[in-house]
């Protein structure tokens, strides 16, 4: 794995651009402080799991191309460099340390994302490892779902984020912003209640925009607060989401007065407000947005060709 760009701040979050080998595609990986002061505090890497995308989501700018999946080891590669930049010894010491499989690409079509969570555990042993899967649930994937169940029971007993993207309760509109064949929201609250055992709950979220309906009694009527938390976010200030007229509704001073946020607490829903460090913005380093400023910068495509 070669570093060919990053960006940010150690302080805040720093983003990686590597190229793998020969290869002429690129990924994005992020080691973040997730909002903490330190490392030893919270320590949080996220990682892309393909080439590329091929879900193509209206307000994502890791989309435009596919070009395979990851294997664990190039998995492994993005998380080790992080570690051993940190931490030469190879020791991970932290109160909360999260890898996220949530950068570029949907982890759910890459079974080696079952197998790097495992090595994770296994390579580092980080007393504190909660691994976070981020999904949009895309149908024909239901072995690799039944077997991050087992991994959760097995081994993780529920400190494990698992996190359905569902952006509002009306199919069609989940259709337009995720345009591929995926779960019902009915076959998502059925698969949470296997998947729970206790420990964090799993979490729907959502990143609000007046067209993102959220009915709040069908969702109740779907979900159990018992198990589904609700999380708010953000749109992310991407050249998709500006492209589709995707623009973020609310700010960071106003964002406990939607009136959506007392509807679902009403409802018995726990619901999480996660804007985030506003400077992660200023360093663009959501999903996709580091390639696409690298790609710009050398005259290349997304998939790494000169135009």
């Amino acid at each position: 794995m070669k570093i060919i760009h990053e960006q940010g701040d150690d302080a805040v979050a720093k983003a990686y651009l590597a190229r793998f080998g020969d290869k002429d595609c690129y990924v994005e990986f992020v080691d973040s402080l997730g909002g903490a002061t330190s490392r030893e505090d919270k320590w949080v890497i996220i990682v892309s799991s393909m080439f590329g995308c091929p879900v193509n989501c209206k307000f994502c700018d890791a989309g435009h191309f596919y070009a395979g999946k990851l294997t664990t080891d190039e998995l492994m590669h993005q998380i080790d460099y992080v570690v051993k930049k940190n931490s030469p010894s190879g020791k991970v010491k932290s109160k909360k340390f999260k890898v996220q499989f949530a950068r570029i690409g949907e982890p759910s079509l890459n079974d080696a994302v079952l197998d790097a969570i495992l090595q994770v555990k296994k390579r580092y042993n980080p007393e504190n490892y909660m691994p976070c899967v981020s999904t949009i649930a895309p149908s024909g994937r239901e072995e690799w779902f039944r077997r991050l169940k087992e991994i959760n029971h097995e081994h993780f007993s529920g400190n494990f984020q698992l996190q359905f993207s569902i952006h509002s309760t009306d199919e069609e509109r989940r259709d337009f912003l995720m345009p591929v064949d995926k779960w019902s929201l009915e076959r998502i609250s059925d698969y949470g209640g296997e998947f729970y055992i206790g420990g964090r709950k799993i979490t729907l979220n959502f990143a609000l925009h007046p067209d993102n309906v959220i009915d709040v009694k069908k969702l109740r009527r779907t979900f159990s607060p018992n198990t589904f938390a609700v999380k708010i976010t953000p749109l992310n200030p991407t050249e998709m989401a500006e492209k589709n007229q995707l623009i973020n509704v609310f700010s960071d001073e106003d964002a406990h007065r939607y009136p959506i946020i007392e509807e679902l607490k009403k409802s018995g829903f726990d619901v999480h407000l996660s804007i985030g460090d506003l400077r992660e913005n200023e360093i663009k380093s959501n999903c996709g947005q580091v390639l696409q400023k690298y790609l710009d910068t050398v005259g290349k495509c997304r998939c790494g060709h000169t135009h």
